[in-house]
């Protein structure tokens, strides 16, 4: 419990704490379910970092991270949720049970939180090249692009020898650098490791070369050597944003994410928690799925019809004045969002 002072805090019914895929497709649920919603995002992010989308159905590669989310943003607050740009620092329960969020400029008061808050990549340090056209982070998203291209692997651990060899999959020049750092992978994984056509460097990275186009050419390295690259992936471990879920109670599993089930359920009652924050593939479709699951599920329990038989039998039927359950500055919004062009012309009766 808490004794904030909560006076001036926005209430809402739905609290989305960051607007990355998940984040947003939660949010878009929740509105358009019919239940008050907010986002409140600190900006930036993995998804913001993309040059180009892969793997999205319906977005073609030219959309940037950031024109892809601006997108999702302007669908989401067009259904009638809230976007607030601010970072959450604080979650506590209230006397009441609810949810209080705090933020830099402003507060939040809610009965359900989604935690959208993912993880940063580890950087190898200095972090060359720095990002985009030759620094890569999802081997699911970008092995594409580097089908018959000499490729890169950064790391020293399990993660980055696995990655190195699974890029043989696509293409026969892989490097594994370790950047001076002594291998701390295991020995099975060695073992593995040193029955694949993979180079091992062990010199660190001293200089890059671009091309005018901007993307990687080559590597220099601090036994003056210089390997050519057309990119690669840095496979530095992550930090997951766990910080505000465990605040309300929410459980880590072993890898550092939060346990959630299949709805994006915590282990704490009311608090959600998906995308990159859970444990699983961290891909934009996968975490798309887990944002429309959990948001049907807080509708589900949010929603004021039907009502149970128990419920029936303590006040009765449902009366006629009691419905809609959705809000009537909601259902305005709904109807300005339908006869404004957005939904097409239904077709003529026959």
């Amino acid at each position: 419990m808490t004794d904030t002072d909560m006076s001036g805090a926005s209430e809402y019914e739905v609290v989305v704490v960051g607007g990355g895929p998940a984040g947003l497709t939660a949010a878009l649920y929740t509105t358009r379910l019919g239940h008050r919603t907010a986002v409140v995002d600190r900006g930036g992010g993995r998804a913001a970092m993309m040059l180009d989308t892969h793997n999205v159905i319906g977005v073609t590669e030219d959309v940037s991270g950031n024109e892809f989310l601006a997108t999702a943003r302007e669908q989401v607050e067009a259904y009638g949720a809230d976007l607030h740009r601010d970072l959450v620092n604080d979650a506590e329960r209230t006397d009441d049970g609810r949810i209080f969020l705090s933020g830099n400029s402003g507060s939040f008061v809610t009965d359900r939180v989604v935690f959208a808050t993912g993880f940063s990549d580890g950087h190898a340090d200095p972090p060359l090249p720095r990002t985009g056209k030759g620094l890569h982070y999802c081997l699911h998203c970008d092995a594409y692009m580097f089908v018959d291209e000499s490729v890169y692997v950064m790391g020293h651990g399990d993660s980055a020898a696995y990655v190195a060899m699974i890029m043989l999959n696509f293409t026969d020049e892989v490097d594994l650098l370790l950047r001076g750092d002594d291998p701390t992978w295991s020995e099975e994984t060695g073992r593995m490791l040193d029955a694949h056509p993979i180079d091992v460097i062990d010199a660190d990275v001293t200089g890059i070369e671009k091309g005018d186009d901007g993307w990687l050419e080559a590597l220099e390295f601090e036994d003056e050597t210089r390997r050519e690259y057309r990119g690669g992936f840095a496979m530095y471990g992550s930090e997951y944003n766990t910080a505000l879920a465990e605040s309300l109670g929410a459980e880590l599993n072993d890898g550092g994410t939060v346990i959630a089930d299949d709805h994006g359920r915590t282990s704490v009652e009311d608090v959600f928690a998906v995308g990159d924050l859970v444990s699983g593939h961290n891909q934009i479709p996968v975490a798309m799925g887990q944002g429309a699951k959990a948001g049907i599920q807080v509708h589900m329990d949010l929603r004021s019809f039907p009502r149970s038989l128990d419920e029936i039998d303590a006040s009765g039927p449902v009366a006629a004045e009691n419905v809609p359950g959705m809000a009537a500055d909601l259902r305005d919004r709904a109807r300005t969002f339908r006869d404004d062009d957005h939904l097409a012309e239904a077709p003529a009766d026959d």
